[in-house]
């Protein structure tokens, strides 16, 4: 080792010592009782009930992982002490969990009971009522569908003030349209989930492929059968560089004693995938697992600089995390540095690219081919998912919802067939403003993200900026099953409408 190269890893060791946010180690967080629970939701009821009654509301939050502006006057409602695990039940395999937790907390009260929530979002400070009310997916998702789908019953603070409880079987007009609602009928502020039991490691096959028809094929027997070559998949994603070089990484849970990796300083796990042909693999603590898109957040911390050798040693390892690079977006946001910065470099302004779509294997190859024939953004990810079986229960269970769509949907405001195979394909980056010509509307690229996923069956997440018609967003989301479901638990529009939120940013 050169003495510069000694310098810095001196240098990167004593970095590591400066502890801002949160530690590296496994948190014993212990669950806050229902008598503090009790006290959280009086407290928010209040908040609400002070508030003029001609005034909308909103969570008083100081984290989010939406991708779109918020604009409008709306009061702050009170949710301190709404961040936690309530109660665990170790043998019946639940939690009830407040809507503000996030699933770091969620993951970190939960494992010394052994147990995980059955999908876990890639980014740490994602809400488990966020989630529930938006959409969240990893690669849990081709067995254990969405984490809506984990909900057993939740109790939501309503338009009219009132907190009510929803479950498959009481309010299930709330309890099915309650996803991909972002808000607009209500706030969670109890969930009871179902978890699941988990060994200590994970082992991980990535495998290589050389196109993406090969791949597709893949994902899709493997999300049917759960299987890969004679072994038990327990998580399934992947990970696209190009047309001719694509990865699918298979892991199977494990208790087998063993080495694991570490890609909190050197390594870079997105990276770690990449090799010539065929198989490598990789082991990891459940833990650790579950974060490793988060240390990097996935690859889009490279635009900080957070990726460059010297810069990785000397970056605290508690710094790695997603939270951190939203404070760096934030400040990016106020500043306008890097339109600052290709304006210093004679270039153009940049569109933000930041999107989660879905289409079914049959059109994921089609979908692939155009966007990297049309812009220089990769990687992209791949995620399968698959609701969960019986959920077909759901959509027979009518009132509000008794709709052409919500029956043959159980979700009816994000419909994904059920017994069908979706893939999320997730790209996170930007293109030049002028990407599709000088004259392009603002979010040209976006848009035709939107008509191209529209064309081929698909549709996209709602976290960041839409820019669909009222027709596009009503044929894509539900029809006019939000505002029927609006006029029951939000008569007076405390909460902005959903297309309010989601495309008009309100």
């Amino acid at each position: 080792m050169s003495l510069k190269d000694a310098a810095v890893t001196i240098a990167g060791r004593l970095t590591d010592r400066i502890r801002i946010g949160h530690g590296l180690d496994q948190r014993d967080l212990a669950p806050v009782g229902w008598f503090a629970h009790a006290e959280a939701v009086q407290r928010l009821t209040s908040s609400f009930a002070a508030v003029p009654a001609d005034q909308r509301v909103r969570l008083a939050k100081k984290t989010s992982n939406l991708f779109r502006g918020r604009s409008g006057d709306m009061a702050g409602l009170d949710v301190s002490g709404l961040h936690s695990v309530i109660a665990v039940d170790p043998v019946n395999g639940t939690a009830d969990v407040q809507g503000m937790c996030t699933y770091e907390d969620l993951v970190d009260t939960l494992l010394p009971f052994g147990m995980v929530p059955t999908v876990v979002p890639q980014l740490k400070t994602i809400t488990l009522g966020g989630a529930v009310t938006g959409m969240g997916v990893e690669s849990t998702s081709f067995r254990n569908g969405l984490p809506h789908e984990a909900v057993l019953e939740m109790d939501v603070l309503t338009g009219t003030g009132e907190i009510l409880t929803c479950s498959p079987t009481e309010n299930t007009d709330l309890y099915r349209g309650f996803p991909n609602s972002y808000g607009s009928l209500g706030y969670s502020v109890r969930l009871k989930i179902t978890c699941e039991k988990v060994p200590a490691y994970v082992a991980l096959r990535h495998i290589r492929f050389n196109d993406v028809r090969s791949l597709t094929d893949t994902l899709a027997a493997i999300s049917a059968a759960k299987e890969y070559d004679g072994e038990q998949v327990d998580y399934l994603d992947g990970v696209v560089f190009s047309l001719d070089e694509a990865y699918l990484t298979l892991g199977r849970q494990t208790d087998e004693p063993g080495p694991v990796s570490d890609y909190t300083r050197g390594r870079i796990f997105y990276r770690s995938l990449q090799h010539p042909e065929g198989i490598s693999y990789d082991r990891l603590t459940v833990r650790d697992y579950l974060w490793r898109w988060d240390i990097d957040w996935f690859w889009c911390n490279r635009a900080f600089g957070a990726q460059n050798p010297t810069i990785r040693t000397l970056w605290p390892r508690d710094l790695f995390r997603s939270s951190v690079y939203w404070k760096i977006i934030g400040w990016d946001r106020k500043f306008g540095i890097a339109d600052r910065i290709e304006a210093h470099h004679g270039r153009p302004p940049r569109e933000r690219v930041v999107q989660d779509i879905e289409v079914t294997p049959a059109h994921l190859p089609e979908y692939l081919t155009w966007f990297f024939t049309h812009c220089e953004i990769e990687p992209v990810w791949l995620c399968p998912i698959r609701l969960r079986d019986g959920v077909e229960d759901l959509a027979r269970r009518t009132g509000i919802l008794d709709h052409e769509d919500a029956a043959r949907h159980p979700w009816p405001l994000y419909p994904l067939t059920p017994g069908q195979t979706w893939v999320n394909v997730g790209f996170w980056s930007s293109v030049p403003a002028d990407l599709m010509g000088p004259d392009a509307p603002a979010g040209a690229f976006n848009r035709e993200i939107e008509r191209v996923v529209g064309d081929l069956g698909g549709h996209k997440s709602l976290y960041s900026e839409a820019f669909y018609t009222p027709e596009q967003f009503a044929a894509l989301y539900g029809g006019d099953l939000p505002e029927r479901l609006k006029a029951v638990y939000d008569p007076d529009g405390r909460f902005p409408g959903l297309y309010e939120k989601t495309v008009t940013s309100i």
